[in-house]
This record gives structure tokens, C-alpha cells and sequence, in this order.
């Protein structure tokens, strides 16, 4: 029996007109947008379908748009008849995955994510913090370089450990800047700044973290409908205080998605589908293991891709 697994992306992945197709088309789709714009009571869908781009790209604006994008795809691909065996988000996806599990309604999901960046802005501020990939550097090698760094005076650690060759790093612009100067001094191939407004899941965004967890006793959590596999541990959340605990820890805890793609291989899933804007999370998962299927759906024509595709799999014996 085939194995689905619906993947949500993270900041990085938004960009202007997100969606626009769907919500062209589908008045189903237009009401996402429409309920994000009343739930957070400003025009959050302008802002993704015409820009612009720097408004975006603000973690406040970011998270949310990320996740209704996300949302709206994933329930068209239920509508269609494909529906997920597991859930997994890369940082701000996860409540993507979360919303699909049945954990929390998609308009607390819209509203606590507007928080979380609101909460995240203000630990450090636009433009004070950096992240950059780092590819072709082994994990110990680059916790050595941001260790030394830090130790010198500019915080800097590993943020996210995405794939094999492909490790992000967080922290101060002056403590980036200089650990992708050393990293490449070791032997790194590249070192990648990325278009983010913050220094996500580094100790700096740990004052958000208790800002979130007061947000989140405020709203109703669920047991997961399907297993979600978290970011911080790699491992299925299984209950609320489970969820509670990943959700606050890993505002300043490292993504490890390379190890949360390797658990859902293990636990059978074949078939891996990026639900949202852009294609970062397949092609990350291409890079784990080349043996299962990935698609991203982002428009008409993929989502079409993926029901064609999926009439050769096997998922209602």
C-alpha cells in the first residue's frame, strides 16, 4: 500500500502571487484567503497575491501566508481523494501539518503564527540577525566553526540539518557573516545567505519562546488524527503536551529534517508531497533518498500531476 506524507515549507518559501491560480479558480480556495484576512483583520491576501515582496518576506507576514497557501493546497488534494498517512512541516510548516492532523482549526493556526513572528520579530528585530546554508561541510565540522565563533563573541549555531551537504546556520549578521567565511576556510563548497528576516531556531529567538507558550494556552489543541513528525526530535508527536513542548522548544531549536524524512521512510512512506509555494522541501527529500516519490503542488497543472500519478498507486487497499 502506498504511503502518503503531506510536507509543509518554511520561511524562504513565500512569493508574490502565491496561490493566485487556485484562488482564481476555486471559490473553496478563495475562502482560505478570505479567512486568514478576517482572522488576523488586515489584507494579509493582498500582500500575497500582489506584493509587496518585502512586506512578505516578514516573518509576520510570512508565517501566516505560508500556512494558508499550505492549507488551501492540501485540502484540494484531500477533496481529490488523496489524503496523507503522516504530516511533517519544515519550522513554520509544522503547523501546516499540525492544522491537516486535526490538531488545531486552521483560524487559530493563521492567528498563532501571526504571533509567533510578531513574537520573534521582536527578540531580534529586522535585520539584526542572518541565516546561510552551508553546503558540503560535515555536522561536527560546522559545529566546530559556530562554536569558535560564538566563543569569540558573535552567537551563531546550526539551525536546520537539511540533507546530506546541505546545513543552515542562525545567529547575529556579524556571527553568520563570519562562520560562513570560516566554514568555507574549512572546506565548505558554499556558504548561501538566506532571504529571511531573522535569526530563526538560534537561542536568540529563545524570549519568544515563552511569549508562545503563554499564546498557545489560549487555544484548543487535539490528538493527531495522523501521526506528525516533529521538528526538534525527529519523532511522531504523539499527544498535546507533546505538541506544547515541540512548538516552544523549537523556536530555538535546530530543524532536523533530514532525520524527520528518514523516520517517515521507515515507517513506509513512499510518496512525499509539498504542499504550498516552491519546491525546496522535495528536492531535499530527493537528496535523502532518491527511491521515493516527491511532488510539489503549487498550481493547476501540478496538482494535476499528482492525480495522474496517482492513479497508479495504491491507496484505498
Amino acid at each position: 500500500m502506498t504511503k502518503i506524507a503531506f510536507i509543509f515549507p518554511g520561511q524562504g518559501s513565500q512569493a508574490v502571487g502565491m496561490g493566485q491560480e487556485f484562488v482564481n479558480n476555486s471559490q473553496e480556495s478563495k475562502a482560505f484567503y478570505e479567512s486568514a484576512d478576517k482572522t488576523l483583520g488586515f489584507d494579509l491576501s493582498k500582500l500575497m497575491l500582489e506584493g509587496p515582496a518585502e512586506e512578505l518576506t516578514l516573518t509576520y507576514h510570512a508565517q501566516p501566508a505560508l500556512l494558508t497557501t499550505g492549507v488551501m493546497v492540501a485540502e484540494k488534494l484531500r477533496a481529490a481523494g488523496i489524503t496523507p498517512n503522516y504530516a511533517a512541516g519544515h519550522s513554520l510548516g509544522e503547523y501546516g501539518a499540525l492544522v491537516i492532523a486535526g490538531v488545531l482549526s486552521f483560524e487559530d493556526a493563521v492567528a498563532i503564527v501571526h504571533k509567533r513572528g510578531l513574537f520573534m520579530n521582536e527578540a531580534v528585530p529586522a535585520g539584526q540577525g542572518a541565516m546561510a546554508a552551508i553546503l558540503g561541510m560535515e555536522l561536527d565540522a560546522l559545529h566546530a566553526v559556530t562554536a569558535q565563533v560564538t566563543a569569540d563573541g558573535d552567537a551563531v549555531q546550526v539551525a536546520n540539518v537539511n540533507c546530506p551537504g546541505q546545513i543552515v546556520i542562525s545567529g547575529t549578521k556579524a556571527g553568520v557573516d563570519k562562520a560562513s567565511v570560516a566554514a568555507k576556510e574549512a572546506g565548505a563548497k558554499r556558504a548561501i545567505p538566506l532571504v529571511v528576516s531573522g535569526p530563526f531556531h538560534s537561542e536568540l529567538m529563545r524570549p519568544s519562546s515563552a511569549q508562545l507558550q503563554a499564546a498557545l494556552a489560549d487555544i484548543t489543541l487535539s490528538t493527531p488524527q495522523i501521526p506528525v513528525i516533529g521538528n526538534v526530535n525527529a519523532q511522531e508527536l504523539p499527544d498535546v503536551p507533546a505538541i506544547q513542548q515541540e512548538l516552544v522548544e523549537q523556536v530555538y531549536s535546530a530543524v532536523q529534517w533530514e532525520a524527520s524524512v528518514r523516520e517517515m521512510i521507515a515507517q513506509g512512506v513512499d510518496v512525499f508531497i509539498e504542499c504550498g509555494p516552491g519546491k525546496v522541501l522535495s528536492g531535499l527529500v530527493k537528496k535523502i533518498d532518491r527511491s521515493v516519490a516527491t511532488y510539489c503542488v503549487y498550481d493547476e497543472a501540478s496538482l494535476e500531476a499528482v492525480l495522474e500519478a496517482s492513479k497508479e498507486w495504491s491507496i484505498n487497499a
